[in-house]
């Protein structure tokens, strides 16, 4: 995307020109929970420690809260603006079925987000609806988050890990986290002694020879991985299955030939694709496939478009 348009004001940032984005259907596509909908193009979006409200229209996008530096810095990563999405549906587009959901989720990106925070939230949304997630999320960053006020209102970050490291079972369960609050504790736990044993390495290199089981929790590392090795990696995390990590993989590390299955997808690809008694793991075989590097985006394209259109089996 050319970004010679793109205005910088006073805590405001205008994106001119901009292709192949929708905000609706970039928030409401099932990677992301931590936005607030005001009408069908302004939302108020809590990431990376900061909150924006994105207004759009048309072909403009206007972020508030912002400045150049943080536009440069994160948000042109997170909303994936320097990726060509014109190529990628003429790609998929090729397929004739799949692109009537290509032209109907016409503006959905991929967005970058933190490995953190997507690998706590999707064990959340294990057997759980996006209210209930939300919900949970956003009680975890009131209890555990940094408090950031915008036009009077109060709001809360995504912790770190050393933010929430002390966090009790009891105290996870009272988030509505259920079942999964003993993943949560497990996983918070892990994540901490991987980046506290890197942090001693700097001291002390010998300590990866003493636990080099270490490097299975730690999550830049995980993301450095191929896709199949990321995939196997992210299921050694308690309550993450192959749904989930493809999740994680896709929302958060950058890894597009993930393909999520979840309840909207195995109906999209049950009515477009496979018969109904092909299992969850023979769906992601076939649609990686068939896709290939861009299964991430396919199955964005199959979960809005089967979600927004009620698409029964």
């Amino acid at each position: 995307m050319d970004f010679k348009n793109t205005i910088f004001e006073d805590n405001k940032v205008i994106i001119q020109g901009v292709k192949n984005f929708n905000i609706k259907q970039i928030l409401e596509c099932g990677q992301c929970f931590r936005w607030e909908k005001i009408s069908d193009n302004n939302y108020i979006i809590i990431a990376y420690r900061r909150v924006i409200e994105v207004i759009q229209n048309n072909d403009e996008v206007v972020i508030l809260n912002s400045n150049e530096e943080d536009f440069k810095n994160i948000w042109k990563n997170y909303f994936d603006l320097e990726r060509n999405y014109d190529e990628i549906k003429n790609v998929l587009a090729k397929d004739e079925i799949l692109r009537k959901s290509v032209e109907f989720g016409y503006g959905i990106r991929i967005l970058n987000q933190d490995p953190f925070e997507i690998l706590i939230s999707f064990i959340i949304s294990a057997r759980n609806s996006i209210p209930s997630i939300k919900k949970t999320v956003k009680k975890i960053c009131e209890k555990w988050g940094d408090k950031v006020e915008y036009k009077g209102n109060e709001y809360y970050s995504f912790p770190t890990p050393n933010f929430i490291k002390n966090a009790t079972l009891e105290e996870i369960q009272e988030t509505g986290a259920s079942f999964r609050s003993k993943y949560i504790v497990d996983t918070i736990k892990k994540v901490n002694e991987a980046i506290e044993v890197k942090e001693d390495m700097k001291v002390s290199p010998s300590k990866y020879e003493e636990r080099p089981e270490i490097l299975d929790f730690d999550l830049e590392y995980i993301k450095s991985l191929s896709d199949d090795e990321c995939h196997i990696a992210l299921q050694k995390f308690m309550g993450v299955g192959a749904k989930v990590a493809d999740c994680i993989m896709l929302f958060s590390m950058a890894k597009h030939s993930s393909f999520p299955v979840d309840v909207w997808v195995k109906r999209a690809m049950i009515h477009f694709y496979v018969a109904p008694d092909v299992s969850l793991n023979k769906m992601r075989i076939f649609a990686r496939d068939k896709f290939g590097a861009l299964s991430g985006m396919a199955q964005q394209y199959l979960f809005y478009y089967a979600r927004e259109n009620k698409i029964e089996v």
